[in-house]
């Protein structure tokens, strides 16, 4: 229950006639409507730059794991990202039909799971609208989680990642509490603060099906002793209403994840006339700064790209961010050629691995104070040795 009086004013990048309707909106929706500016929260604006959080170099969180190297979402791809160096780790997170929270990408696990070859389960094949999407699948609301451990975890990406296929069938789908057993586990093993960033997936969905995913959430991380601004443990999501809920029931960090278009969905879905582009804008920050302690921009927001694919000079939004009092966080960084700007890629083939390091090193000089990878090894790596480079600083 973390206070936060920043208040969303309006900026030239704003239209201001849209952002006055949609204020209104979101007051008839139950949204909190922003405070008038006062001198002393202008004066907060800073830019605090890397070490204004918990640590004093930018930090690394392994992507559903070590994703490049083992099947996303186990716990054999949690624990390698922890001997690769990761400071976080991340489970997306879930509902089971008996409201377990369990990891998984997203609720419908046919790319994720080898549950078309479990023929007991065929009947449970449907279609759903999620987020306003129609998806075919098999999805976790619709098994229990004793069913669900029947499964086992298949790579996601088999023609990007082929390797990764031989450990398909190995692992089952771990439930939360499993991956916050397992980051307490290895905190001890190693010496270090090994954390843990779920992510909530789809929670108006999960809202309208009776399966929140708040209260278990929170429930879970005060049983793990992880309910203070200083635990290691952030909760993430791209929608704005439940991350205001959570703001309510826990004193964890909270982080806005803004997508590379489009629009929060519980935003979308209350009629709200907000975009991922109104909350980037100076205004927009300050009013997620009232609810959230971080920003999670797609990685083009902040270097983003020209007419032939290559990055150049930074945006304002990390600069932005910092001064609204928000820590930066970016997502994605992948080792393989076609999730790269073309400044960073290396030979023709998109499967290939380009110059990961190189990237990384653009981002933190971009001044963003965490970085998602699905390769730790070598985003930790590069992030070593870019702290290592700083001026002042003495070699390691």
């Amino acid at each position: 229950m973390t206070s936060r009086t920043l208040p969303l004013r309006r900026s030239r990048r704003l239209r201001p006639a849209a952002l006055t309707a949609a204020l209104a909106t979101c007051l008839a929706a139950g949204l909190p409507a922003p405070a008038p500016a006062t001198a002393t929260d202008r004066d907060r604006d800073r830019a605090p730059g890397h070490g204004h959080g918990r640590h004093a170099e930018p930090e690394v969180i392994a992507h559903r794991g070590a994703s490049g190297y083992r099947p996303e979402h186990t716990l054999a791809a949690y624990e390698l990202a922890v001997a690769q160096g990761a400071d976080m780790i991340e489970p997306d997170v879930v509902a089971t039909k008996d409201g377990v929270l369990v990891a998984r990408h997203e609720n419908e696990i046919s790319g994720t799971t080898d549950v078309a070859d479990h023929p007991e389960l065929a009947d449970r094949r449907t279609t759903k609208v999620v987020d306003g999407r129609v998806v075919t699948g098999w999805f976790t609301e619709d098994l229990t989680l004793a069913e669900l451990r029947t499964l086992r975890a298949v790579e996601r990406l088999p023609q990007v990642r082929p390797g990764n296929t031989a450990y398909d069938g190995r692992y089952p789908v771990p439930t939360l509490e499993e991956v916050l057993d397992l980051a307490a586990a290895l905190s001890a093993e190693t010496g270090r603060e090994i954390g843990v960033a779920p992510e909530t997936k789809h929670p108006t969905y999960f809202d309208s099906i009776g399966l929140s995913l708040e209260e278990p959430l929170v429930e879970l991380l005060d049983a793990h002793g992880l309910d203070d601004e200083r635990d290691p443990v952030v909760v993430q999501s791209f929608e704005v209403g439940n991350l205001q809920e959570l703001d309510d029931l826990t004193d964890v960090r909270l982080v806005q994840l803004v997508d590379a278009a489009g629009a929060p969905y519980d935003l979308v879905a209350a009629g709200v006339d907000v975009t991922y582009d109104d909350l980037l804008t100076r205004g927009g920050l300050r009013w997620v700064a009232r609810y959230a302690d971080q920003l999670a921009p797609h990685k083009d927001r902040v270097l983003p790209r020209d007419a032939a694919g290559a990055t150049g000079r930074p945006s304002a939004v990390v600069r932005d961010a910092h001064r609204a009092g928000l820590e930066v966080v970016v997502w994605t960084l992948r080792a393989e050629n076609q999730f790269m700007a073309t400044n960073f890629r290396v030979g023709t083939d998109p499967d290939a691995p380009g110059d990961l390091a190189a990237e990384a090193t653009a981002f933190l000089d971009a001044g963003v104070d965490v970085l998602f990878a699905d390769h730790p090894d070598v985003v930790v790596a590069a992030r070593d040795a870019w702290v290592d480079a700083r001026p002042g600083r003495p070699r390691r």
